[in-house]
């Protein structure tokens, strides 16, 4: 039997096979739109929704993982979504992502400048391997050009968190309160991150 669910703003396709020989439960990704589990003959609908529950964080991240993998030589990834080149007549994709970042992110800033009432001196962007963005000294921030690769909410944690060195040049207890105010999910957000960093 299958069900569909949504993830990551997707509707996935949840294949459930009941097996009476079955003594554990096994849930495999097959595509980045279709899950497998296979269980026991007692297994029911409810409890695969429960197991999907449990794993999100790690169904999110391989899904990712395979969406990015899955990538044909003519597709892209632009704010999560699979896009293909000729659509947008890319010639390089970094010099793409620059421009496309630079329409996106400085009225994000704004907004949750406003919201935080913290104000960076400057906005300078880069492709950077390891980080997303950095805040220096003087309170201006610098945003990895790759977050267009990514959903809005990723930026816009990163965003958070980058304002919020502008008041806590650390990452101390009163930082991570002040990201949590803006972003109650963040653990989520940097869980599923991690994973590609």
């Amino acid at each position: 039997m299958s069900f569909q669910i949504e993830i990551n703003k997707t509707i996935v396709t949840v294949k459930l096979e009941n097996k009476k020989n079955i003594k554990h439960c096994y849930l495999r990704i097959l595509k980045a739109d279709l899950i497998q589990i296979r269980a026991n003959k007692y297994f029911t609908i409810f409890d695969a929704k429960d197991l999907i529950n449990r794993k999100k964080d790690w169904i999110e991240a391989s899904m990712l993982k395979m969406l990015k993998k899955s990538l044909n030589d003519d597709e892209f990834l632009l704010l999560g979504e699979r896009k293909k080149h000729e659509d947008y007549e890319i010639k390089n994709i970094d010099t793409f992502y620059r421009c496309e970042i630079e329409k996106i992110l400085p009225q994000k800033v704004e907004e949750y400048s406003n919201k935080m009432n913290l104000f960076p001196t400057s906005i300078s962007y880069r492709k950077n391997k390891r980080t997303w963005g950095s805040c220096n000294h003087k309170n201006g921030l610098n945003f990895n050009i790759l977050l267009m690769k990514f959903p809005i909410e990723v930026m816009e944690y990163v965003i958070i968190h980058e304002l919020a060195h502008i008041k806590h040049k650390n990452h101390s207890k009163d930082f991570w309160n002040l990201v949590t105010l803006y972003c109650p999910n963040y653990k989520e957000v940097e869980k599923l991150f991690k994973k590609f960093l």
